[in-house]
């Protein structure tokens, strides 16, 4: 077995090391010859142990940030630190992790008998009929610690409804962010973490290694999201990839404006997966043909610019620290200034959510630490001519980075490595 700090210290991912042998992914070149095979049906969920080592640590950060508890509803966090999977309605259904005792729930009573399915046996849940406020029983449940001053944490995804509920209930206690607790735990992996953030990326590569085989002269922009939608499937997830040809690749989220494919088009794809709930975030950009010059020039100062973020990280180095150094590229090799053509910021955090905590962009003077991970995405968008972006997701290790997935670009023909 190996600790955290042993993975981060390893310098690679060598998914053989984490029970990953057999499962096919040794040889890229191998794999693009053979049809795809499932690739997550030896994975390992995570164990009832996982969680209770979350909760915790988020004891201890409560305790660090002097909060008696904090409130979390359906969502990513509640997921990630008990395990329950619920659909966010009307109806108030949460947690109060507390910073001494036991979790209390809160549930509509006619779900009584469905939580208890995903609730782990033995909890505390208390239920609320219709007509009544499930913002009282949270609040009973606080006035029970039996505290004067009670500081309550609410979760960063909890909706301004259950926020304002819980605040008229609960006047006398002084509600705040848990945001210091939810991210402080979220934000830094473990090693079981990035072995499926490592896999989920490896996924989404060979799948659009796959699609990008079948590119061709008229292809809708449908029939290749279909062809990448099924190449996750064969490998046993739900995934997809957003494709954008030609000068429609310069409106970085897309455009309405409808294109089939062309030969010498540009084609950006951006799409991921998750294992186990964790997510991949990979873009490629190829041509149909011969790519141009101008295509080639482009393409090389955006793989200039992500190799450049990606050198520049190490523990204690800021978040906008590595947005400036690929920004730096693209400036000096005259796409800038600064947003003009490279118009967002370089990374985002990612983990049980696409996006999320942490974000590489200027004015963030967060310190990176091992065990956080981000999209490196460096692009470059002229309206009317061409649109590039490159995305691979990377964990900060104690000395530096190491990109999830493998497979990276090496050249514009070259997109999954030489």
């Amino acid at each position: 077995m190996f600790s955290r700090r042993n993975f981060l210290r390893v310098g690679g991912l060598t998914l053989s090391s984490f029970g990953f042998a057999g499962l096919g992914l040794a040889s890229p070149k191998k794999e693009t010859k053979s049809k795809l095979a499932n690739m997550v049906g030896d994975v390992k969920p995570l164990d009832p142990g996982d969680f209770v080592a979350r909760q915790v640590k988020a004891q201890r950060l409560m305790a660090e940030q002097k909060l008696d508890a904090i409130f979390l509803e359906g969502g990513s966090d509640l997921r990630y630190f008990t395990n329950v999977r619920w659909g966010l309605s009307e109806r108030l259904f949460g947690v109060l992790l507390r910073a001494k005792g036991e979790p209390v729930w809160v549930c509509p009573s006619f779900e009584l008998d469905r939580a208890q399915e995903r609730i782990p046996k033995g909890m505390d849940v208390r239920t609320w009929h219709e007509h009544e406020s499930p913002f009282a029983l949270v609040a009973d449940a606080v006035s029970q610690q039996g505290r004067k001053h009670f500081r309550l944490g609410v979760g960063p995804r909890v909706r301004s409804f259950a926020q304002f509920g819980l605040h008229e209930a609960m006047q006398a206690v002084h509600m705040v962010s848990a945001s210091p607790v939810t991210e402080g735990c979220r934000g830094i992996k473990d090693a079981k973490e990035l072995v499926f953030m490592d896999l989920a990326n490896r996924i989404t590569k060979l799948a659009y290694q796959e699609a990008f085989a079948g590119l061709h002269e008229g292809m809708t922009t449908t029939e290749l999201v279909d062809a990448i939608r099924q190449a996750h499937l064969d490998m046993g997830v739900e995934g997809g990839g957003w494709p954008l040809f030609g000068p429609n690749a310069a409106y970085p989220h897309g455009t309405s404006i409808k294109r089939d494919l062309h030969q010498g088009d540009g084609v950006l794809v951006d799409g991921g997966c998750s294992v186990e709930g964790y997510r991949s975030d990979v873009t490629r950009t190829v041509v149909l043909g011969k790519p141009s010059d101008r295509q080639r020039q482009v393409w090389d100062v955006v793989r200039k610019a992500q190799l450049a973020a990606h050198a520049a990280v190490k523990p204690g180095v800021t978040c906008q620290d590595i947005d400036a150094a690929a920004r730096k590229i693209t400036d000096d090799s005259g796409f800038g200034p600064d947003y003009k053509l490279f118009s967002h910021r370089v990374g985002h955090g990612i983990g049980m959510d696409g996006h999320e905590h942490p974000y590489l962009v200027r004015g963030n003077t967060l310190k990176l630490k091992p065990g956080m991970t981000f999209s490196n995405e460096p692009g470059i968008y002229i309206l009317g001519e061409i649109g590039v972006r490159i995305e691979d997701c990377f964990v900060v290790t104690e000395d530096g980075a190491k990109f999830l997935g493998g497979m990276e670009s090496t050249a514009i023909d070259h997109p999954f490595g030489a």
